[in-house]
């Protein structure tokens, strides 16, 4: 799938689309299975792998509930920031992206003001994450 083949339901540019899919891709490869791009009321799914949940509808559906799942870190974000900068709190520095591992892949998922992205991955080596979480927030933040 990709951003030519949908309208989008955020206000997300297709320029940006096209640069959050390509950092994903350039960073993990074959082993990206679908991004997602989502603010604290809508989302939208920028690239799926070919093959992946047969129609668009049954991929909406499917990333829907992971994406409610994901936005509660909007709210998690003050309490994040305030510990990061908390007198004698953990020397640990501000929050940069999120991975959950799961028995089969990962969920990855980075935020940056009212907006995030998702993406999902095969089981791969968790450094190429760092790289494309890197390369997504700098497009987010210059958004």
């Amino acid at each position: 799938m990709t951003v030519d083949e949908m309208a989008f339901e955020t206000d997300l540019s297709e320029e940006l689309a096209d640069s959050i899919i390509s950092a994903a891709r350039t960073s993990l490869g074959d082993t990206l299975r679908a991004v997602v791009y989502f603010t604290p009321s809508s989302f939208d799914i920028l690239y799926r792998r070919q093959g992946l949940y047969g129609s668009g509808d049954t991929a909406r559906e499917a990333k829907s509930q992971l994406v409610e799942f994901e936005r509660t870190g909007f709210g998690e974000m003050p309490v994040r920031t305030a510990i990061a900068h908390m007198e004698g709190g953990p020397d640990i520095g501000p929050y940069e992206f999120t991975v959950r591992f799961h028995e089969n892949g990962f969920v990855i998922r980075i935020l940056q003001g009212d907006a995030g992205v998702l993406f999902t991955a095969d089981s791969m080596d968790v450094n190429a994450f760092e790289d494309a979480a890197s390369a997504i927030s700098k497009l987010l933040a210059e958004e």
